[in-house]
């Protein structure tokens, strides 16, 4: 499969706002740094895997913000998917779910 074949779209999970937002990458196919660090308000990222196809891209140093807002959905779907989680760690700030392919 191609990277322009995957048809996943990918989401915002805010922990201001109660619904995910639709987001792509710039140029159509995967997210680059720069554009995750706008998205994220951030300046370095980190991945959190869901499934063999399915990511989460995260602040790495969102714990470090004041404050720090708990991402519940993230935090969710990071439990659903990864059951070993539950307890142990939660994310926080935005995150983007979406296909591994989708970030290059």
């Amino acid at each position: 499969m191609s990277e322009t074949a995957t048809a996943y779209q990918p989401h915002l999970l805010d922990p201001h706002s109660a619904e995910p937002q639709p987001v792509s990458p710039r140029n159509g196919r995967s997210f680059k740094l720069a554009e995750l660090y706008e998205l994220l308000d951030c300046q370095t990222v980190d991945v959190v895997r869901l499934t063999d196809e399915l990511i989460l891209i995260i602040d790495d140093e969102g714990k470090f913000r004041t404050p720090c807002y708990l991402n519940l959905l993230a935090t969710y779907l990071w439990y659903q998917y990864q059951p070993e989680a539950w307890g142990v760690d939660s994310i926080v700030g935005r995150a983007i779910l979406c296909h591994d392919r989708q970030f290059r």
